[in-house]
């Protein structure tokens, strides 16, 4: 008795289509943070804090081997979409950070002066913040003081403004501001302050009771009590005097939430979460981490790419 064989069909092979924007319709750029070369322990660890700051469209679990080089990186990140390298690599003078556009570059080249990892600021923190959903949606970025340099710091401000997804004012959902990333460059010391802030907004002249007990449906305990308005009214509980402060109060476009309403001023709250660092931009390249060099702050280096000997790490 002779089977009857089932007919093959070839796989079809369905290429990864680039993210786009619903609502601008423009591409979501996504990011490999990964090392180049040996890194010590808390640059391993900045290197993930790294990745927790460009979530949601970053590869947090990226695995990575010794072996690796940049062509594996970058073989991997045409058919995921990925938009931007972040790398971090230490010599023996300083770490460094690589920000690259991909697949040709340009490639921005940072000395890292100074650090701070999200648990060092977190521990800093009398009460520190980081609800479970705050990482769900990407951060606006605020860049200050590169307007006044010249084109180096140009393509510097455009290669920051493009590693996050674009937003538009007129439709963007008030409630998915949750993060923001501010860039401030100083052009006396040619240093940046990279620094990273949760967003929270607080309705101006509501007591911190009555706005807890509106956020968590709970019903209040008032057996001590004498009177219901010595609930509203009870010492230390009152309005918080920084969230009164005028010049830190904004009129919402729409609701968020349950406490903050259109119709009424709330106050816009920052709480640092890091990570922290204090950035010099030292060289721009054309290509990625290789070609004709277009800025070097140590004018060591000719335009035929040869290494300067300020330690800084070489591409692999």
């Amino acid at each position: 008795m002779q089977t009857r064989r089932k007919p093959f069909h070839k796989p079809v092979v369905v290429k990864n289509k680039p993210a786009v924007d619903q609502v601008t319709g423009e591409k979501i750029p996504k990011s490999f943070v990964f090392a180049r070369g040996n890194l010590p322990g808390p640059l391993k660890q900045l290197k993930l804090d790294l990745r927790k700051l460009m979530a949601p469209h970053t590869a947090l679990k990226l695995k990575e081997k010794k072996r690796n080089n940049l062509k594996d990186f970058l073989n991997v990140a045409g058919p995921m979409g990925v938009t931007h390298f972040l790398m971090l690599a230490k010599t023996a003078s300083s770490p460094y950070l690589r920000l690259a556009r991909t697949p040709q570059g340009p490639t921005l080249s940072f000395k890292i002066h100074e650090y701070a990892l999200a648990s060092d600021i977190a521990r800093s923190q009398a009460r520190p913040r980081c609800p479970p959903d705050l990482f769900k949606n990407s951060p606006l970025i605020v860049l200050s003081g590169f307007g006044s340099g010249g084109q180096h710091l140009k393509l510097t401000t455009i290669m920051f403004q493009n590693i996050f997804p674009a937003i538009d004012i007129n439709t963007v959902n008030l409630s998915t501001c949750k993060r923001i990333v501010l860039l401030n460059y100083d052009k006396d010391t040619k240093l940046i302050d990279f620094r990273h802030y949760s967003i929270r907004l607080q309705p101006v002249g509501v007591t911190r009771r009555i706005r807890k007990f509106v956020q968590s449906h709970q019903v209040p305990d008032l057996r001590n009590l004498q009177d219901v308005s010595e609930f509203i009214t009870k010492a230390g509980y009152g309005s918080e005097s920084e969230a009164d402060d005028e010049a830190a109060t904004v009129s919402l476009a729409s609701d968020v939430g349950r406490v903050n309403r259109a119709s009424n001023r709330s106050a816009i709250k920052l709480q640092e979460i890091g990570p922290r660092m204090t950035l010099q931009l030292i060289k721009v390249e054309e290509g990625l981490c290789s070609g004709s060099v277009i800025f070097n702050e140590y004018e060591k280096e000719s335009t035929e790419g040869d290494q300067e000997d300020d330690g800084e790490p070489t591409s692999q």
